[in-house]
């Protein structure tokens, strides 16, 4: 219990100090008049209250991310807290922040188009294609998360029908304007999502469960040589640490903020909410099944499906009521990023061909070719799917990474707060990819770490060439 105490007061201190330095850092200033006054289109430049866009920003990040990931990552054992803490503060909030602040800056432009503004053309050429990619995969993964989770709640209906009423809300919020219906029913479900993280927190803290303490650094994986803690419990917990897709989010929320001072509530405040989201699954996670260890067995009997165990916590823990409200909140979230995931994506292509968004047939010659190839995806095995989705998700996190470092050495500012958290995503993926049996497969950690480090320092040069090339001091 003391650890996740001790993990959760220092997410949210984090909002009230480092998260007003990143705000100085940025010299957010009300001054400035945002895209959505300046640009206003009544599409995807439209002015809404804080309240309302930091919902709609929380509601984006939270996928099945900060829950399913959470609880995965919780069989590593409590070293799990540690990184949703320090991954939460130090990567993932200032990525989100500083990233929606360029974006902004940039007149809410799609991220491929802010990256290569600082890595260079050849650098956006890549991110689009591999932006664009993440994002039809993540509104795969957020048809089957959810369709898999409801089958569990209306046996009377089948998983495949569902991915069909998911995929026809996604098209219908996609293609019309954000304040029809992201703008007007996310709220409603912001209020299931709070609830539900509420509801267990007081489960938590009611002390009917044992929440494991951080005394050591084990890996409580059923096969710790098939999946150790670096990189895998980083690449496994990404959207409660840090996640590339969210700054795919950030332009969609930054064409609609009214003033720069509210953007440290939209984006870093969101991030914060999220690592709690992520905290409170994993904690509850290992509590509930009395241990990481035996948490992981129960996942292996289970074909490791973590909406079985979301099923089974909440209706538990918060009894009939509360386990709707609690499968509530987990469905919400997954549906929708799905749909601003697709949004996203069109954003994306738009910006690429500068083609205008204002008539509804433009929205649906771009949207209906992504729908068709993200069906496509959810007919592929889920564990498949999501292993991609999860290294792409944090390898775009890399390239916004590096981007923020090259912006912040540009300004003069203190670079590090991006520098280091760029150098080890970079070791983690590179390192990943030359471990994983689903890419290089070079097991040999003796082989693939010593290539993950060559990577870091070939890819950090070229970051360094790209900041100071226009200064040379």
């Amino acid at each position: 219990m003391i650890t996740f105490i001790i993990c959760l007061s220092l997410l949210i201190i984090a909002y009230f100090t480092y998260g007003s330095y990143l705000e100085r850092l940025a010299e957010a200033d009300d001054a400035n008049v945002t895209p959505a006054i300046r640009m206003e289109d009544g599409v995807d430049y439209i002015k809404l209250p804080r309240w309302r866009v930091f919902l709609i920003q929380l509601l984006n990040i939270a996928g099945t991310g900060p829950i399913f990931g959470a609880i995965l990552g919780a069989c590593f054992g409590p070293v799990a807290f540690l990184w949703i803490t320090l991954g939460c503060i130090f990567f993932g909030a200032m990525h989100d922040y500083l990233s929606g602040m360029l974006i902004l800056r940039h007149d809410g432009k799609s991220l491929p188009e802010v990256i290569g503004e600082y890595l260079g053309m050849g650098t956006r050429a890549v991110v689009r294609v591999f932006s664009i990619a993440l994002l039809v995969l993540v509104g795969a993964v957020f048809i089957l998360s959810p369709a898999q989770l409801l089958s569990t709640m209306v046996s009377d209906v089948t998983q495949q029908v569902w991915v069909y009423i998911i995929l026809a809300y996604y098209i219908i919020a996609t293609l019309l304007p954000v304040d029809k219906v992201i703008g007007k029913i996310y709220p409603l479900f912001g209020v299931a999502l709070v609830a539900m993280a509420a509801g267990l927190l007081v489960v938590l803290l009611s002390g009917e469960y044992e929440i494991p303490e951080l005394t050591t650094f084990h890996n409580f994986q059923l096969d710790p040589e098939a999946l150790p803690i670096i990189p895998t419990l980083f690449i496994t917990i990404a959207c409660g640490a840090i996640s590339g897709f969210h700054a795919t989010q950030s332009p969609l929320m930054a064409r609609c903020v009214a003033s720069e001072k509210k953007c440290k509530s939209v984006f870093y405040g969101s991030m914060i909410s999220e690592g709690i989201i992520a905290l409170i699954w994993a904690a509850i996670a290992m509590a509930f099944f009395h241990g990481p260890a035996a948490l992981g067995e129960q996942l292996s009997a289970h074909g490791n499906n973590a909406a079985w165990a979301v099923d089974v916590i909440s209706n538990t823990t918060l009894g009939k009521v509360g386990a709707i409200l609690a499968l509530l909140g987990v469905v919400a979230a997954p549906i929708t990023s799905g749909d601003t995931a697709f949004r996203g994506a069109r954003l994306i292509i738009a910006d690429i061909f500068s083609y205008n968004q204002r008539p509804i047939l433009n929205r649906m010659i771009v949207c209906i070719p992504l729908f068709i190839i993200g069906f496509g995806i959810t007919l592929v095995e889920f564990g498949v799917v999501w292993r991609y989705f999860a290294w792409a998700n944090q390898t775009l996190a890399v390239f916004t990474l590096w981007t923020i470092y090259v912006w912040l050495v540009r300004r003069k500012k203190n670079f590090w707060v991006a520098l280091i958290p760029a150098i080890v995503m970079t070791f983690i993926s590179t390192y990943f990819v030359f471990l994983s049996p689903q890419f290089m497969g070079v097991t040999d950690k003796l082989i693939s770490a010593p290539l993950g480090v060559i990577s870091t320092i070939v890819i950090t040069f070229f970051a360094y060439k790209k900041a100071y090339k226009n200064n040379p001091e």
